[in-house]
């Protein structure tokens, strides 16, 4: 954390000596709230597409640094560097399949991406002052983003936390007994809408919600089946394999009457054992996740050229402020 806050005042020192045209740019810092769409979630039915499918208890925080260039009056463009924290765990659901899995993760995404974004309505006199302060615009927006993923877990025992609680990573337990890991890295396409006021030509504050459309089921390490690690790494099985316990099964037989015994058995939680010719399914590999943010954005208007430019080409227009006048002989 100390490492991408350095690094997110390092780009706002150097954009502030950044030569730039008047009143087009603008950059900040943005703080807000992430969650994500995947395999874990749900309430008490199967999955769901969108915010429905969603835990509000799992969401959690996204910080970045935000710069943006406009070209006129309908149209931007802006980057963004964001670490975005997405997590979930089947134990806040009441759907007895995924409850009785038992899956959790967490993952810490490092985002970097670019977009457009349209004016779609403005108010350039917000409260009909005449002063043109503040004004108001609401936007749309599309673009393509890079992302590095690391997904972790917890183990569990009988319903109890191991290892101290410690995150183990995952990628490279390649817990569906994968040939190779899945990649660290990825593209997303994010959309969505915001707004902003801009006061006295100086300060913008906006909120924009931010869906981003990924092209991977492996944010949350669960996809296909319950299979052996491909690891060498006894903890690796330990994860995929012990999640799920007998007293567990037994009170959700007892809680949903629609299902028996045998529908939540644990073997269906678990690897199949050598020789078996069949596999449970441990996640949904028909449709990819995907995670979004809320934020709230504070940017700086620059206004004019730098301080480093007036000083070094100022004399190539004459010492403004200065009156001229003929000479006399």
């Amino acid at each position: 954390m100390k490492k991408i806050v350095f690094f997110l005042s390092l780009v706002l020192v150097l954009l502030s000596n950044v030569s730039l045209a008047q009143y087009r740019w603008d950059y900040g810092l943005k703080v807000g709230a992430s969650n994500y769409l995947g395999d874990i979630g749900g309430k008490y039915l199967p999955r769901r597409d969108f915010v429905v499918d969603m835990h509000l208890i799992s969401t959690r925080m996204s910080a970045g640094a935000y710069v943006r260039y406009k070209v006129n009056k309908r149209l931007a463009f802006s980057t963004n560097f964001d670490w975005i924290r997405i997590t979930d765990r089947d134990a806040y659901t009441t759907y007895a399949p995924r409850r009785a899995r038992n899956a959790n993760f967490r993952n810490d995404l490092l985002e970097l991406g670019g977009r457009a974004e349209v004016t779609i309505w403005y108010d350039n006199d917000v409260g009909n002052k005449g002063y043109y302060n503040p004004d108001f615009k609401v936007f749309l927006f599309a673009g393509l983003a890079g992302y590095s993923s690391n997904p972790k877990g917890q183990i569990f025992k009988d319903g109890d936390v191991q290892y101290g609680g410690e995150w183990f990573a995952l990628r490279d337990w390649r817990t569906e007994g994968q040939k190779s890991a899945y990649s660290k890295f990825g593209l997303a396409i994010p959309a969505g809408i915001g707004a902003y006021f801009t006061f006295k030509k100086k300060w913008r504050v906006q909120w924009d919600l931010s869906w981003r459309t990924v092209f991977t089921d492996y944010l949350d390490d669960v996809s296909t089946v319950y299979s052996t690690p491909n690891s060498n790494d006894s903890k690796a099985y330990e994860f995929v394999n012990n999640q799920t316990y007998q007293a567990l099964l037994d009170g959700l037989v007892a809680e949903n009457p629609q299902y028996t015994a045998n529908d939540l058995s644990i073997e269906n939680f678990q690897i199949a054992p050598p020789g078996a010719t069949y596999a449970s399914p441990r996640g949904d590999a028909t449709h990819n996740d995907s995670y979004l943010t809320t934020q709230l954005t504070v940017t700086r208007v620059i206004r004019g050229r730098s301080s480093f430019s007036k000083s070094k080409y100022s004399y190539m227009k004459g010492r403004p402020g200065v009156r001229r006048s003929r000479a006399k002989f």
